[in-house]
């Protein structure tokens, strides 16, 4: 290690606000959407430049440029839980979850980056790996899709060697169990099949609707009931059926949040541009280990890749359309699938990522 990186300190935030309409109209059980907005981080520090990033509104990029610039300017580059702290208190007054959350993440992704890119080491060797590559499953399967777009959507995926992939469902439920067969019937026997209800049912319905999905080989049951209702999704780790697991957590802003849910669970999810960034993911690792919880990283590819060969009770990354359609079209370097999982690239510092500014300028708000 340099002296220099030692002796580097974080310099100035650059914020960017992008809004990128989807390729077509979205739905999931409970919400319908057109675009997907995401704030882009930029820290700058020992001739270096950090990348991060959160999903989520404008109040982001603002709560980013009064409030937490001024915390981590002058810190060490390489003191990053430092600077997380220190977000964490700054924002004391008006709470650590909601935007402030996401806005902490994005900062925390960008330093960590900012960090590995000054040591000269890819991020996911920075953190210390236990996982040489991260298995995925696609995620799309929209409640607004056609029959055609579904199949075609969920079997290429399947084509490609992606053992797992993940359907919404919820929003009309009586069209589901026609949805099911044509998911199954476009991936075939072997691919895992995971379904999304975003918290669409009440614990009645949701039992009834796990025996239907059983029929289908359905393994995996997300956000079954409200995320809130955590003797909710108790009872249904209880008494699903045998294979399925239930799965929640991508809208945890805060340990204690993961700490609650994660007995309530057969798959403890986190977002890594919600919970606090890598250094938040990190902790939800250990409280996984901790459990004997096997863990799950809810979206945001590019980032969440280097991230999750670090967490020891990894089980699979959502490699989610949405994401992976924006994160290609902003940035050069995101990974592609290679077997089924996305490996990071050794021989690029950090997380490998470069902004192609025109794109962004191009969706930039103001």
């Amino acid at each position: 290690m340099s002296g220099a990186a030692v002796r580097a300190t974080v310099g100035t935030l650059d914020v960017t606000v992008c809004t990128v309409p989807t390729d077509a109209p979205e739905s999931d059980g409970t919400l319908a959407w057109d675009a997907t907005t995401v704030v882009l981080v930029e820290a700058h520090g020992g001739g270096c430049s950090g990348l991060g990033l959160s999903y989520g509104p404008p109040a982001i990029a603002a709560i980013i440029e009064g409030q937490l610039a001024a915390v981590v300017a002058g810190r060490p580059v390489l003191d990053v839980p430092a600077s997380w702290l220190a977000m964490r208190r700054a924002v004391r007054n008006f709470g650590g979850v909601g935007p402030s959350a996401m806005a902490i993440s994005a900062v925390d992704v960008a330093l960590w980056d900012l960090a590995a890119q000054t040591l000269e080491l890819p991020l996911c060797s920075l953190l210390g790996r236990v996982h040489d590559r991260v298995p995925i499953y696609g995620s799309g399967g929209f409640c607004s899709y056609s029959d055609a777009r579904l199949a075609r959507q969920l079997g290429g995926w399947a084509a490609d060697g992606i053992g797992r992939v993940k359907m919404k469902l919820g929003r009309e439920p009586e069209r589901d169990r026609q949805r099911l067969q044509v998911a199954r019937d476009a991936i075939g026997p072997d691919v895992e099949l995971f379904v999304d209800a975003n918290g669409a049912f009440d614990r009645n319905a949701a039992l009834g609707w796990a025996e239907v999905y059983a029929g289908f080989d359905v393994r995996y049951f997300e956000e079954p009931v409200s995320s809130d209702d955590l003797q909710g999704l108790a009872l249904l780790r209880r008494r699903a059926p045998g294979g399925m697991a239930i799965a929640a957590g991508e809208y945890g802003f805060d340990l204690p949040y993961f700490r609650d849910m994660v007995t309530a669970v057969d798959v403890q999810q986190a977002d890594v541009t919600r919970c606090g960034g890598i250094t938040g993911l990190l902790r939800v690792g250990a409280l996984c280990q901790a459990h004997q919880v096997p863990f799950s990283a809810h979206c945001a590819p590019a980032i969440s890749a280097h991230a999750c060969t670090a967490v020891q009770p990894l089980a699979h990354l959502e490699y989610f359309h949405d994401h992976v359609r924006l994160e290609s079209m902003l940035f050069d370097g995101t990974l592609s699938p290679q077997e089924g999982c996305l490996v990071p690239d050794l021989d690029r510092p950090g997380l490998g990522l470069r902004p192609r500014r025109e794109v962004i300028a191009r969706f930039a708000q103001g």
